[in-house]
Order: structure tokens, then C-alpha cells, then sequence
């Protein structure tokens, strides 16, 4: 059986033999969309499928995991008026990862994981989870990567006024500057706030306030990029790189016993 934990290098028989053997899935989501005039479209995917990756490798000695394709597509409908976006709708983005996490469980698995890169997937991605869990014997867990490296992060960020992960500003240009430097468009723009939103507490607030019009209010970005650098991104990369494996460790010894 290849040594591998990458999904498409390993037959049907190997991929059977892992299931049969409690194998963890983690199933990457990303999104192509718009990241303002400096960042590629591919910013989330990148991001989100090098991290797990990476987690994955780092624990395969210890953890039986397995990495599937890299889902490049998510909820972007607010991104459309940018171009340079392609979107599924809430229900239909719904409907797809259900879909192929069905297949998971078809295919014999009976533990996996999302590990999600976009905002717009978040919420969907825990009611994908949640709904399966309530229909099929499995476990199955649901989380955006800087949530499980939130407080890592947060202590890493020496952008005064900077979001993490925010859209397109500190936090993202200086992952795509340490992942995909030669992607990154200079002059970056820069900004001495966070025009995303009109009151400092709503970065800290438990209430989620929605504006019609408010993405192309502040252009598309939200804090400045202008203060990122690879060497912070490189920092912000590790963290959750860290963060993403633990996860995978915790659940797998969460879930050891047979649903």
C-alpha cells in the first residue's frame, strides 16, 4: 500500500482497506473568489488545502489520516458583484458537500473531518455535519482553520487595527505572500482601518450584523494589506498548521470507539 495520505494517489483496494481499518478522512474546503486587486482568486484554496496537508503528513505516523481533494469551489454569492468569482448558492453548496460526504460513508469511512478555508462555508459546513450525523452510525466534526488556531494566531498578529482572518488585508496577503509570493500584486493597497465594520465592538461582538451593499462599500477588502509579510505569514502558516493537526489528533481519540 503506497505511503501516502493524499486520497487520489491510493487505489479503491487501499483506500477500502484504510476505511475498513477506521481511517480518518478530512475533506479540505476552499472557495475561488475575489481578494481584492492584489490577491489571486485562489487565495482560500491555497491556503486551506497547504495547511491540511501539511497537518495531515505531520501526524500519519501516529493518526490514520487521509487528505481528499481539495473542494476549490464554495459559497461566494457575496463576491459576485467583483468578478472574478465563481459561487455555489447556500442550498446548493449544502447539497454538495453532503453529497460527498455521503460518499465517504458509502465508501465504508466512519470518521471524517472538514477543515474549511472561506468564511462564506462556515456555518454551511456544521450543518453538513451535523444533519449526517443525525442519519448515519458515524463521527464526523466540522471546523474553519483559524478557528481551531484562533488565540495562535491573534498572538501572532502585529497589525495594529488588523482582522485575522479578515478578507484579503493583513491576515490573507501574508499567507499568500509566504505560500504563493509570486501571486501577490504590488503595490498592495493600504488603509488605516477596517472599514468592514463602523464600530470597533462588532470585531468582538456575538451578534453577526449583515449590511446589503456593504462589500463593495469598502472595495472587497477589509483590513490593510499593506502591513503583511511573508515572514509573519510564514508564522500564521505554522500556527495552524499546528493547530489543524492537533485537531485531528483530538478527534481521533475522541472517536476511537466504535459508533
Amino acid at each position: 500500500m503506497p505511503d501516502t495520505t493524499l486520497f487520489q494517489e491510493l487505489t479503491r483496494e487501499a483506500l477500502n482497506a484504510r476505511a475498513r481499518a477506521g481511517a480518518i478522512v478530512v475533506l479540505p474546503t476552499g472557495a475561488t473568489e475575489q481578494h481584492g486587486p492584489h490577491l489571486p482568486v485562489g487565495t482560500d484554496t491555497y491556503a486551506v488545502e497547504h495547511i491540511v496537508r501539511r497537518a495531515a503528513a505531520t501526524i500519519a505516523g501516529q493518526v490514520p489520516v487521509i487528505v481528499a481533494p481539495t473542494v476549490p469551489f464554495g459559497c461566494s454569492p457575496h463576491h459576485l458583484p467583483f468578478g472574478g468569482t465563481l459561487s455555489f448558492s447556500t442550498s446548493t453548496y449544502y447539497a454538495l458537500l453532503t453529497d460527498l460526504m455521503e460518499s465517504l460513508i458509502t465508501d465504508g469511512f466512519t470518521r471524517a473531518m472538514i477543515v474549511n478555508g472561506h468564511g462564506g462555508n462556515h456555518e454551511i459546513i456544521q450543518l453538513v455535519v451535523r444533519d449526517l450525523a443525525l442519519k448515519h452510525p458515524v463521527n464526523l466534526a466540522a471546523a474553519s482553520y483559524w478557528q481551531m488556531a484562533g488565540a495562535a494566531l491573534q498572538e501572532i498578529s502585529q497589525a495594529p487595527g488588523g482582522r485575522t482572518p479578515g478578507h484579503a488585508g493583513h491576515f490573507e496577503t501574508a499567507v499568500i505572500m509566504a505560500l504563493q509570493p509570486d501571486l501577490v500584486v504590488e503595490p498592495r493597497p493600504a488603509r488605516t482601518d477596517d472599514p468592514s465594520v463602523t464600530d470597533p465592538a462588532e470585531l468582538t461582538s456575538r451578534l453577526r450584523i449583515e449590511r446589503h451593499g456593504s462589500w463593495q462599500h469598502f472595495d472587497g477588502y477589509t483590513d490593510s494589506p499593506a502591513t503583511a509579510s511573508a515572514e509573519l505569514g510564514h508564522q500564521y502558516v505554522d500556527s495552524a498548521v499546528a493547530a489543524v493537526a492537533d485537531a485531528i489528533v483530538q478527534f481521533d481519540r475522541q472517536t476511537s470507539v466504535t459508533v
